[in-house]
């Protein structure tokens, strides 16, 4: 009986595969909604990339990039021999150093900080205010700090009024690395801490409750709950952050640096600036430090990434 009715059991039919266009149509709002971030990175990121050739010839503007000589590593010969070079890679290192100690934890800080605000409202607001910095330019910021720091400014005046002398904020070269560091944090760390906020919002609220029906703190609950919960994206923005460790905020330094702490102050990007509009233009030179930097971020990125896989398992790649 069991036979015959095997052998009456129409054979199911493949299922066919559909094809990678009936699924890009399928789901075409989707790429619709990712169409302008695709754009970018096309546009910015690798269309960019037919230029790095220039980094190996010497520029014939007639002529254009493919038809320019070649100079083989000539522009990299004359930036290692260039001592203003090392000190804007010195600075970047530096800056970048600071930023990452001083600066990348303060979100996390923050944003496990806000999670305890028992007040929604009170919540909100406060992520409001921290976050409103973030959508001032670096010019306005620069401004700002220029009417509270300066020699005439409101702290100075203030400590003027106090009968106590004058601090040089701005052209002092041991302060003013931490002025950028202090102005980074202020302007930039309530909109990072979005991040951490959502990672904390899918930590399941039941691991909160059974911790406290246990008894453990509020320090507990972070340490063993809310730490672990969050972890992973620490680890992921730390090894994306020190992917850009030559890239120490060009914005920020153009408009806050001045010639009295360009020994300190000038970075990579801010020396490419000067090479490639302050001087006779060498755009293959400017192109060779380009790729200079483009490179070491990348050897930073891959080692950092080796190396957080191999102690905690997590790594962009």
């Amino acid at each position: 009986m069991q036979r015959q009715q095997q052998l009456q059991t129409p054979p199911a039919t493949p299922h066919r595969k559909k094809s990678l266009w009936s699924r890009i149509w399928k789901d075409r709002w989707i790429y619709l909604i990712m169409l302008p971030g695709i754009a970018f990175f096309i546009l910015f990121r690798y269309v960019p990339i037919y230029g790095i050739q220039l980094a190996f010839k010497k520029l014939d503007i007639a002529a254009g990039i493919t038809g320019s000589p070649w100079v083989g590593f000539d522009n990299f010969r004359l930036l290692f021999i260039d001592q203003e070079f090392y000190t804007a890679l010195r600075n970047t290192l530096i800056i970048s150093y600071l930023q990452l100690v001083f600066f990348f934890p303060f979100p996390i800080i923050l944003a496990i900080l806000l999670n305890e605000v028992m007040q929604r409202r009170l919540k909100r607001v406060l992520q409001t205010i921290y976050t409103f910095p973030h959508f001032l330019s670096w010019v306005i910021v620069a401004g700002i700090m220029l009417n509270l720091l300066a020699n005439n400014g409101a702290i100075n005046n203030m400590l003027n009024y106090l009968g106590t002398d004058k601090i040089s904020f701005l052209t002092n070269k041991s302060l003013f690395r931490f002025i950028l560091i202090f102005t980074l944090s202020w302007k930039e760390a309530g909109w990072s801490t979005i991040l951490y906020l959502a990672a904390i919002s899918s930590i399941d609220p039941s691991l909160y409750d059974a911790a406290r029906i246990d008894g453990a703190n509020r320090w507990h609950r972070i340490r063993y709950i809310t730490w672990p919960g969050i972890q992973v994206i620490v680890i992921t923005t730390l090894i994306l952050r020190v992917g850009h460790m030559m890239d120490a905020g060009f914005d920020q330094v153009m408009n806050l640096y001045n010639p009295t702490v360009i020994e300190v102050s000038d970075i990579l990007d801010t020396y490419i600036y000067r090479i490639t509009f302050q001087r006779t233009p060498n755009f293959g030179f400017s192109t060779a430090v380009g790729l200079f930097k483009g490179l070491t971020n990348c050897i930073l990125l891959l080692s950092v990434n080796w190396i957080c896989n191999r102690f905690s398992g997590t790594g962009i790649l």
